[in-house]
């Protein structure tokens, strides 16, 4: 994904309570910030903040200082961290023409296809259990889909934050499930006026 040097790239987060997708935020945000991304913003928003509750964050980057704090409603890339919350939130809601959607799915990347938005896809739970990471431990994985669809900071960038954010927890089996999901992403795009234009 090329994007404009001067432009505030907004990153809508969905998951679960439970599932990391603050975390995640917070790592992509450093990764970026190390890359030359001088303004980072996170705005984290949690509805019934209880286990399993889809929970929501906003993270926003651009290479000059952000001074718009709001949370997010045209987003530039959606993360969803569980397929299953696609049948729960309007996870695409304000989600920008040409957007891009990342999505953790057993499912390939064509059950997920939509018209208007690149989309990506990995397993990403199975791929962090292959990693030797517990069942449901997904923030990881996901952040290498989202480094390889969206092209924003190198994989190499984003493992060493990985590493550094879970130093406590298991670092090299995270940074494994990042490097796996990464080399697994699926990625659709759109034909213009083709049958999914």
């Amino acid at each position: 994904m090329q994007q404009e040097p001067s432009r505030m790239i907004q990153i809508r987060w969905h998951g679960r309570g439970g599932q990391g997708a603050i975390t995640a935020a917070k790592v992509v945000a450093e990764a970026s910030f190390n890359t030359g991304f001088g303004g980072v913003a996170m705005a984290p928003t949690f509805g019934t903040e209880r286990r399993g509750a889809p929970v929501c964050t906003s993270l926003k980057i651009a290479k000059g200082k952000i001074y718009d704090l709001s949370p997010i409603v045209s987003p530039n890339i959606v993360v969803v961290l569980d397929h299953l919350i696609l049948n729960e939130v309007d996870v695409t809601a304000g989600l920008q023409p040409g957007g891009l959607l990342v999505i953790n799915s057993p499912n390939p990347v064509e059950t997920h296809a939509l018209p208007d938005f690149r989309v990506a896809v990995a397993n990403v739970t199975k791929l962090g259990i292959e990693a030797g990471l517990r069942k449901g431990i997904v923030n990881s994985g996901i952040i290498g889909v989202l480094g390889r669809a969206s092209g924003l900071v190198d994989l190499d960038t984003l493992a060493a934050c990985i590493a550094e954010e879970f130093r406590d927890r298991k670092p090299d089996e995270n940074v494994r499930a990042a490097r796996m999901s990464y080399a697994a992403t699926q990625i659709h795009e759109p034909t213009p006026g083709g049958p999914d234009a």
